[in-house]
Formats: C-alpha cells, structure tokens, sequence
C-alpha cells in the first residue's frame, strides 16, 4: 500500500513541484507581516512554537523556584518577592493561596504549553515536511491558524495572573469541586474561567496542528518514500498527532460541562455540596465523571509529550554512532502498541477514588502491560549505541540522558501502576518524582536533543558547545538530585502540594532535605537561563554552518540548502531510494536516502 500510495502521489505532485516552485521561489513576494508573524511556512510557524514555548518553560521554571523557595524556606522572608509578586507575597513571604496558584500554573503551563505545544508543535512542524519530502503541510492556513489559537490561549492563561483574585489554584487538573464553584477559593472565580477558554483554545490549537500532520504523513511522502522508509521521528509525531486527535475532544467535552456546572446551573460534577453550611442546590452529579474524562486525555497525554522525544532521541542516537537504528519495524510496533495501550489505562490515576477492586485489578494489568513495548525501545536504544563510534555532542548527551531518565521514571511507574502500591503511594513526593523524571525531565531531555540537533537547519549557525556541555552536565545531575530523594520522601508518606510542613513532627526532619532540593532546583533554573541566552545569542552570532549536512545524516532535510526558503527545495524535490539508516554499511559512513542502491550492495 506504501508503494502504491508514494508513486500514485509522485505522480499527483511532480507537477505540482514546479508550480510551488513558482509560488514559493518566484513571483511570491512576501512582507514582514506574511514571512514573521503571519507566516505559513511550517519552519517559521515551528520557531513560533519554539520560542513562545520557551517563554512558558522559563515562566513555569520561576514558578516552581517561587514555590520551592517556601518549601525550603517555609520561615524565611524575601523582600525582592513581595516587589515582584505584590500581595501574594506580603512582607516578603508566599501566601498560601499564591503558593496554590504557582503550583497549579506551573504544571497547566509546562505539561500543556510546554511540553505538548512547544516540544511536538515545534518539531512536528519543523520535521514532518523536510523528514517526507514535501513543500509544507497538507493545509499551511490550518497550521498557521493552530499557531495562533495556541498564541491566543497563551495570552489568556498570561492575563489569568493580573486578575485581581489571581490565577486558578485548585491544581493543573481542575478537579471539580474547586474548579466547579467559584465560591471554593480566589482562584476559582475570574482566574478559573480564563483558565477554561485558554485550555479550550489550546485544544483547538491542538487539534488542527494533530489533523494537518496526519494528513500530511500520509499524503505528501516524495516518490519512494514508503511508510516504511520513513525516520522514527515521522512515525512518533504520527502516532502522536493520532493520539491527540482521539484523546483531547474528550477533554473539551469535559470542559464544556465545567462551564455548564459554573454558568448554567447544571450538575454534571456537583452534589451534596455544602459551603459555610448551607446546602448548595446541586444534586446527582459526579465528581469522579470529571476524573475519567480528564485521565482519558491525561494518561494520552504522557505519550504525546513523550513519544515525539523518543522519535527524536532514535534519530540522534543512530546519527551520533554512525550504526543503523536496531530493530527498526520492532520499533514502529513498539510505537504502535504505546499508542494503543494509552488510552487502556487512565483508570489507574483513579485506584483511590473507590474503583471496584476487579476493574482495578484490570488496569494493573493494561498499566504493567505498556512496560513491554517500553522495554523494546529502551533495549533497541541501548543495542544502537553498543560498540557505535560514538560522537558526544550537547544532542547525544541529552538524547542519552532522556534514555537514562526514561528507564529511571519507568522503573518507578511499576510502582504505581500497582494499585496495592498506589493507595500508599498516591498525591505524595512519590508521585511527584515519578512524573517529572519520566515525563516532564525526560521529555525536556528530547526537546533540548532536538534543538541541539537540528538547530543549524533552524538557523543556520551552531550553538555554542562550551555552554552546551554546561547545560547538559549540570541539568542532568540536578534532576536526579532534585527528584531521587523526593521518592524517599513520598515512600515516607510526605503528601505533595503542602504549603508547608513544619507543623507536623514526622516531617520536620526533612528540612535540610528540602533546603538541599530548593537550592538545586535554583542552580538547575540559572543555567536553563544560560541555554536561552545561547539560543537568542547563536541565532545572530553563532559559528555559521558551512555544510549542507553537518552531522553526516541520512534523511531528506539535509539535502535542503542551508537556509531553505518557503517550499524546502529549490528545484525537484528529491527522489527516496532506501531506509534512513544506513550507517556504516559497505565501508561507508553514511549513505543518504537519496543515493540510489547499488546491484551489489548489502542488505541491511
């Protein structure tokens, strides 16, 4: 079908080419406004993604430093806070209800902005053209609407922090009853509303850049690019788009009601609901309908986030050894089975909620299930570096780490997956720890491989390395340090999302620790500040590159010039002739997918 589908394409699309050619290389003139800021030029709409995302990420960073600071400091008094964050922060000091509304903030901000939109919204954009072949998406006008629906909801979660009762504080999952009543807290009235019509945006936004990538995979290959030709970073942006396209209308839905149950005296979430003694006039809905809509997207969401880093990761580990990736169609079906498995599995985030025991038991069972096909990836990886003549750059450091991080967060997941864990185990440091290696360090690891990667085709210049190394060593052993002992804490029974802890006796020994905690998690932040100083810096000032295809790889987007303009190629767009990893084969380092096979060649 592959085949039948790539020629039938080339045969639609060779003349095309020529037409676009005209389009994009001729007699298209292009202002500040259209090549900028209105673009649709999927490279230029991936930078927008890139760069807003990377304002999100510094702004949850300061967040969490906000926030770890009161948890290290729980006595301490700051007069530089209460300039900078005004009343939520009186006399120097974090409030409570400001503590709640950082926490909450933080996590919206990098799982959804950052993690989702700015590390798959970047590079499936970036890559998915010029890794198939194709002058842009299957609908540029879509992928530059999905940037600004995601833009607009950027701007209104921004706003939610100027509102005078602040923003929403009842946690990044809005669980009803907080996210319901605007009388449970502050952050529940004008904040909680901003929060809804941002994420709503945001699922837009997601939607219409998930449909455009799928379309675009599926239609718009070159001549002899078989679905099974393509790099794993195609396959995992895939199965990615697949997976948001499914799982985020449930969420919407969710959200629709939550307005419903706010505005319009509906009950879909409330019951038996009282405030300062009075009985609030909701009756027959459920909280817990809330909680499996929210999980059937939430659990998706930790392969949206973290399948675009493996494909990436796959992709740097096989260039920097200089071997084929091993296992490739094991792979695919690796990929294939996550994909499947996440939407089987969101009921264990709900053991405690009272679950029946058997349907438990059967979501242990789903959950363990999806460390077989992890377990593939991580042994393919491993087998793809072993006795590889590796080259340590910045992007295989980190691709390496978010191999090291991904084992070491999976192998605590077995935990809580396990419902006779989890109930001991649930919203303590345990938790904490588990999700921000595997998932949110781990996926941060992949994005930074990436732009490490493929930043000279971004921009045509190299980051510094020096500063590259810095940030690689001193992120990698912050985040263990950061998050290893917090798993000792939570097996103690430290509940998470706690203001402060001094007024219990069990947990006062742990101040040192969590002094020891927030002073990393300061030194980690500062140098994520110097990665953006070296991102903005090499942009104008970095070494320029002065090869088409610095990193000696395989696949198509080397063969564009150095600066591509809108459409890619200039000319035809090249033909497919083989896999996209053929490294050190027949006593040749590399050989491009567009070298065609020779009579005598091996196979690989």
């Amino acid at each position: 079908m592959s085949n039948e589908t790539s020629h039938v394409h080339t045969s639609v699309v060779s003349v095309p080419h020529e037409t676009h050619d005209e389009v994009h290389h001729g007699h298209h003139h292009e202002t500040f406004l259209t090549k900028y800021v209105f673009s649709q030029d999927h490279k230029t709409i991936a930078k927008q993604f890139l760069i807003t995302g990377m304002f999100w990420a510094l702004l949850g960073g300061l967040f969490s430093v906000i926030f770890r600071l009161q948890l290290g400091y729980p006595d301490a008094r700051f007069p530089w806070m209460e300039t900078l964050l005004g009343e939520w922060a009186k006399g120097g000091q974090l409030q409570a209800e400001a503590y709640y509304a950082l926490v909450t903030m933080h996590g919206t901000v990098l799982v959804f902005f950052v993690l989702t939109a700015g590390l798959s919204g970047t590079f499936s954009n970036f890559l998915i053209p010029l890794q198939v072949g194709a002058r842009d998406m299957a609908s540029p006008f879509l992928n530059m609407l999905s940037y600004w629906f995601f833009f607009t909801a950027s701007i209104i979660m921004l706003s939610s922090l100027f509102v005078q009762t602040g923003p929403f504080s009842g946690g990044w999952t809005a669980y009803p009853p907080l996210s319901a009543l605007g009388e449970a807290s502050p952050g529940s009235k004008v904040g909680m509303d901003l929060w809804l019509v941002s994420m709503a945006l945001f699922v837009v936004s997601s939607l219409l850049g998930g449909l455009n990538y799928i379309a675009t995979v599926l239609n718009m290959r070159t001549k002899g690019m078989s679905m099974t030709r393509l790099p794993l970073t195609i396959w995992a942006f895939f199965f990615t788009a697949v997976l948001g396209v499914l799982s985020f209308p449930v969420l919407f839905s969710g959200f629709i009601l939550l307005i419903f149950d706010r505005h319009f005296g509906t009950s879909f979430y409330l019951s038996d609901i009282y405030i300062n003694g009075q009985a609030l006039p909701n009756e027959g809905g459920s909280a817990i309908l809330y909680q499996h809509l929210f999980w059937f997207l939430g659990h998706p969401e930790v392969y949206i986030i973290l399948l675009p880093a493996m494909g990436m990761a796959s992709e740097i580990l096989s260039v920097n050894s200089r071997k084929p990736i091993f296992g490739y169609m094991a792979m695919i079906g690796s990929l294939f089975a996550i994909t499947i498995l996440a939407f089987l599995v969101w009921a264990h985030h709900m053991f405690v909620t009272g679950l029946n025991p058997f349907l438990g038991a059967f979501f242990v069972l789903l959950t363990l299930l999806i460390a077989v096909p992890s377990a593939i990836k991580v042994f393919n990886w491993l087998t793809t570096i072993w006795k590889g003549n590796i080259r340590f750059t910045p992007a295989m450091l980190f691709a390496l780490g978010f191999v090291s991080l991904f084992i070491s967060g999976g192998l605590t997941g077995i935990f809580l997956g396990n419902s006779a864990l989890d109930i001991h185990l649930h919203d303590t440091y345990f938790v904490i720890a588990h999700f921000h290696i595997v998932m949110g360090v781990a996926s941060m690891f992949g994005m930074f491989a990436g732009i490490y990667h493929w930043y000279p085709k971004m921009y045509g210049r190299y980051l510094n390395n020096t500063l590259g190394y810095i940030h690689f060593w001193v992120t990698m052993i912050g985040a263990y340090l950061i998050f290893w002992p917090m798993h000792y804490q939570g097996l103690a029974g430290v509940p998470r999302r706690y203001y402060k802890f001094d007024i219990w006796e069990s947990f006062k020994h742990y101040d040192t620790l969590n002094k020891f905690i927030s002073i990393v998690a300061i030194i980690v932040f500062l140098v994520q500040i110097l990665f953006i100083i070296n991102f903005f810096y090499s942009i104008w000032k970095g070494r320029k590159v002065t090869t088409q295809n610095p990193w000696g790889a395989n696949t198509l987007e080397w063969t564009t010039p150095i600066n591509p303009g809108h459409g890619n190629w200039a000319g035809e767009i090249p033909e497919v002739h083989r896999w996209a990893y053929d490294y050190g084969k027949d006593g040749q380092e590399f050989i491009p997918q567009t070298t065609p096979v020779g009579a005598d060649e091996s196979k690989h």
